[in-house]
């Protein structure tokens, strides 16, 4: 059990050799750490032995309280109030089923949850139990004890496992990693151990036998869905950095399922399993400098040799996440004539020689790896065809609905980052005498992004169950359309979101770092994902294009 002091004792620690302070009525040892302190000793030993919340809070964020919270702190305010100990209801509480309609708080500890059966069950699952700060809509309805018939006991296991590694190991050093533009190596790697990265292949159930015999600990492998895919790539985005996402699995993710659902069967068996350990890495390159949404345009060339066995492939390719750091690229090639039908798919290997990629400085997330790759003379075997030869079209179509559900469950979770930041600070911050939250602009500006979170949301859940329902071949067909207008429809919330937020936290959205640092962070990343993947623009005119292609073959009467 942590100490507990009383001010007058933290008062008595106000010398540069004996330096605590107060934050939240916590109570902080700072001796030690005033030579790290990046704001230099002097502006901490004018706080010593005083309560610093206005000044901590001026300059810095949550995630910094939590990167040195269990090395720094020594105790907390005999004051501060003692975590409410709620006792559950009794059997003779329960309520008779004529009862149950009435609203009723559950009380168990945060990350437990009641049985309930999977989606498609007969019997009506019970709501499982609040989760997280309950701030209303910043997390999913599920989580905040309202019913759903998609998730179940798994997903809230994961939701747990997850959550529980990025508040202990990554939100403290997010801002940081994102300043350096890299994600340490052994994150990346912790997502093969932890059997992540073979999770978010769009395979279910879980590809245990490709993983060399890993599993997600808190999901059976046979129990996997998209749901939980979906789950883990939500909970990942509570990073607020779309530069930490895509470095983990912005290129895998994209780049790794053309070769496990088209490739050779040798090719898949020698170059996955190390992949989906976190050993090597892998991407996607397909974006070139005068082709990008215009897939079917690409120049990059690969001509076969004479004698049939390798393709010699020269080109450029812009824009590729993760390229810096892969050792294998998912390219698409020009085998054949002009437009779609000459386009193929290969796997090139850095190792194969003649493969240069070089960095690019993009707006926002930066600690992606933007690269831009050229190809000289590189000698590929026809193995490492993926697909058939002039016929990859097909296998980059129907990559890119997975593509762009990853991008809707970013950007949504980036909105609700943007408004729970913002609700938050709302009922901190004081004007005119009172908190933000009692004027009426900005509970205004706050529904409007709840409103369109919830809305894209429930959009994203329906679609995601209808990818679990359909093969690969009848989603591309039949989900294609809303698919490209959901990813439009997200894209403008995010950045919606990310400039209401803006207004909302003023000028600590527009510096670097401290309160603001999550807004001013994604308003930078909005445009990362408004355009790959397909642009707003493109992905709206293809919405009814195929919804209209695919209606008609249903038999439309118009």
């Amino acid at each position: 059990m942590s100490q507990t002091f009383s001010p007058s004792d933290v008062s008595s620690h106000n010398k540069p050799d004996n330096l605590w302070i107060i934050v939240d009525q916590d109570v902080y040892d700072l001796t030690k750490f005033q030579e790290e302190h990046p704001g230099g000793k002097k502006i901490l030993q004018r706080v010593a032995g005083k309560d610093a919340s206005k000044q901590f809070w001026k300059y810095h964020n949550e995630s910094i309280l939590k990167k040195y919270q269990k090395q720094l702190q020594v105790g907390s305010l005999d004051s501060k109030p003692k975590p409410a100990q709620v006792t559950p209801p009794t059997p003779s509480a329960t309520p008779e089923p004529s009862e149950r309609k009435e609203i009723v708080v559950p009380s168990p500890e945060p990350g437990t949850v009641a049985p309930a059966p999977g989606p498609g069950a007969e019997e009506e699952a019970e709501a499982m139990d609040p989760y997280g700060d309950l701030v209303p809509y910043a997390d999913p309805s599920w989580y905040q004890s309202y019913h759903t018939p998609y998730f179940n006991q798994s997903h809230a296991a994961l939701r747990d496992e997850v959550r529980q590694w990025m508040e202990e190991d990554i939100m403290p050093n997010v801002t940081e990693w994102d300043e350096a533009k890299k994600v340490p190596d052994s994150v990346y790697k912790a997502m093969g151990e932890r059997g992540y990265l073979a999770g978010l292949l769009g395979i279910h159930p879980y590809p245990q036998k490709l993983a060399g015999g890993r599993s997600v600990k808190s999901v059976q492998p046979k129990d996997w869905d998209l749901f939980h895919e979906m789950l883990l790539t939500d909970e990942l985005s509570r990073s607020g950095s779309g530069g930490f996402v895509w470095n983990l699995i912005g290129g895998f993710g994209i780049g790794c399922p053309p070769v496990v659902k088209h490739g050779k069967k040798e090719l898949v068996q020698r170059i996955v399993p190390d992949i989906l350990s976190g050993d090597k890495r892998i991407c996607l390159a397909i974006t070139e400098p005068d082709a990008g949404s215009d897939v079917a345009n690409l120049t990059c060339k690969a001509k076969l040799t004479e004698d049939g066995k390798h393709y010699i492939v020269n080109g450029e390719k812009k824009w590729i996440t993760n390229g810096i750091w892969c050792e294998y690229f998912t390219t698409a090639v020009r085998t054949g004539g002009e437009g779609m039908n000459g386009v193929s798919v290969l796997l090139i290997e850095r190792s194969m020689g003649g493969v240069s990629t070089r960095r690019m400085d993009c707006q926002g997330v930066w600690s992606s790896g933007t690269t831009y790759i050229t190809f000289e003379d590189v000698k590929v075997p026809v193995e490492n065809l993926i697909g058939k030869e002039n016929q990859g079209f097909k296998v980059i179509m129907t990559n890119f609905n997975h593509e762009r559900i990853g991008i809707i469950i970013q950007c949504l979770r980036f909105s609700r980052v943007c408004y729970e930041e913002s609700i938050k600070y709302a009922h901190k911050r004081r004007t005119f005498g009172q908190k933000l939250i009692n004027h009426a602009v900005i509970r205004l500006k706050l529904a409007h992004m709840a409103r369109q979170i919830e809305a894209s949301y429930s959009w994203l859940e329906s679609l995601i169950y209808q990818c679990q329902k359909m093969s690969d071949m009848e989603a591309m067909l039949k989900l294609g359309g809303a698919i490209a207008g959901l990813k439009a429809q997200a894209t403008v919330t995010f950045e919606f979101c990310a400039r209401e937020a803006s207004q909302i936290f003023g000028g600590l959205s527009y510096s670097r770092g401290g309160q603001g640092a999550k807004v001013e962070r994604l308003y930078r990343d909005v445009r990362a994902y408004a355009i790959p993947g397909g642009s707003e623009e493109i992905m709206l005119d293809l919405s009814i294009r195929q919804a209209l292609r695919v209606h008609k073959a249903l038999g439309m009467k118009l």
